[in-house]
């Protein structure tokens, strides 16, 4: 199982530069890769710009990116800007993201998703193989000065059309808190896929929340990931057969996240992360390779356990 690390994910009241931290400890310890995300409040291409800086070794993944908020060129863009700066490869993720974030936060409309990000990842998968000297677009008569930024694409997808994309142009699918079962169906969808378009399947990641040892802070920080999938469909289902139904039915209603979270039991952030100690987190990472999965990205909780030290340090490589 290949581990990589995600410096940031969701929006927290953990301090801004806690990404940074993050990075600096995986790249000590070995890990390969480290994810930059995106949300309101950092941009990923400034953001892995700064732990390449930071860093020695790690490549770097910028993303997912909503693809309604950027248009092609501006993502391979940042990118290869990256990379040239940097001196490291910088790959690219791509996703649809939710209302909250494209309409809520950038006052974009986010209309037809699935094929908004089958077009995005043809694009992308395009512009990322350019060469120097070639038009940065086709036919816009300016020549592309930087080399490609030489990391993979990936594709975030869930639905079955955004499953077809990731197939059709992505070197990883990634899934975001997902159960092992969940793994093991949307790893079929995925070859399902491929064998009907005749291609060879991706890797397939999942960003999973992880925490060995967690204190109660650490537990409430995935608690908050989790609330936010609660009323999503295809999740629901599983929050439900794993025994909280009365809090899916108040996700349902629109309850808030702090609601939401207050009546979560600790034992509902097992579902889908990584907790527990050191003994019970690695039979959980059994049990998603068992699935299917091919990589695990960790989300480490920093909550009671700055920049998610004990839980990189306890998982690291080697």
């Amino acid at each position: 199982m290949d581990m990589s690390v995600v410096a940031v994910e969701r929006e927290d009241d953990s301090p801004v530069e806690e990404p940074l931290r993050v990075a600096v400890l995986a790249d000590r310890l070995g890990y390969g890769e480290v994810w930059a995300g995106e949300g309101p409040t950092w941009d990923a291409f400034v953001l892995a710009t700064a732990i390449g800086a930071a860093t020695e070794r790690v490549a770097l993944t910028a993303g997912p990116v909503p693809v309604h908020v950027r248009d092609p060129l501006t993502v391979v863009r940042g990118a290869a800007s990256a990379a040239a700066v940097t001196g490291r490869s910088v790959g690219v993720a791509l996703g649809t993201s939710g209302k909250r974030v494209v309409e809520g936060v950038h006052g974009r409309q986010r209309t037809r998703p699935a094929a908004t990000l089958a077009h995005g990842a043809a694009a992308v998968r395009e512009l990322m193989d350019g060469l120097p000297g070639e038009p940065v677009v086709p036919g816009s008569g300016f020549p592309r000065r930087l080399p490609p930024p030489g990391g993979s694409l990936t594709v975030a997808a869930f639905g079955e059309r955004a499953v077809a994309a990731a197939v059709a142009h992505a070197d990883r699918m990634l899934l975001d808190i997902v159960s092992p079962g969940q793994v093991r169906m949307l790893r079929e969808r995925m070859l399902a896929a491929a064998r009907k378009a005749g291609r060879t399947p991706p890797r397939l990641a999942a960003w999973l929340p992880a925490a060995v040892d967690p204190g109660p802070e650490a537990v409430t920080q995935i608690l908050r990931s989790v609330a936010g999938y609660l009323a999503v469909p295809g999740y629901s289902d599983m929050f439900v057969d794993a025994g909280f139904a009365e809090v899916v039915e108040l996700a349902v209603k629109g309850a808030d996240r702090d609601t939401l979270v207050r009546a979560l039991p600790p034992e509902a952030a097992a579902t889908v992360a990584l907790v527990g100690d050191t003994a019970a987190v690695r039979a959980r990472i059994d049990a998603y390779a068992e699935a299917g999965l091919d990589e695990i990205a960790l989300v480490p909780a920093t909550a009671g356990d700055p920049a998610g030290e004990r839980t990189l340090t306890a998982l690291a490589p080697g």
